[in-house]
């Protein structure tokens, strides 16, 4: 269900989050966006790549494992902000058009595990855009 034959991750959550999406039969397609593929702004003058892009047969998602103990740093934080802003417009954008919605998933590490799926850390994990700040 990757889209590229190899994949570099860089801490083993990454890998473990790989392999739930793998086993994951709702999962469509996935990948870990490369250097400029895909990037959000989050301050001025700085962007972000996301760690996974996926795709099920009803949505589409950023994912981003995280260090439990990064889950409240401030870097990590506005990161997911914008994230979710950016996944209002695209839903925005997508419906116009007939497409499906985007969730944006800031993961902890210790809540990836093998069992798991996307749709069950999608329901405890998915970020949504502060209020006031949203897609017109």
């Amino acid at each position: 269900m990757c889209r590229f034959p190899a994949q570099r991750f860089q801490s083993d959550p990454e890998r473990g989050f790989s392999i739930v999406l793998e086993n994951d039969s709702a999962v469509l397609k996935w990948f870990k966006p490369g250097r400029g593929d895909f990037q959000f702004d989050y301050h001025q003058d700085e962007s972000h790549e996301p760690d996974f892009v996926v795709e099920t047969k009803r949505a589409k998602f950023i994912c981003e494992p995280k260090a439990s103990n990064e889950m409240t740093d401030r870097t990590v934080l506005d990161k997911a902000e914008a994230a979710a802003v950016w996944c209002e417009h695209a839903t925005k954008h997508e419906h116009l058009y007939g497409g499906k919605p985007w969730s944006y998933l800031l993961i902890p590490h210790d809540a990836i595990t093998e069992t798991r799926t996307l749709q069950g850390l999608s329901a405890a994990y998915t970020s949504r855009a502060p209020t006031g700040v949203s897609a017109k």
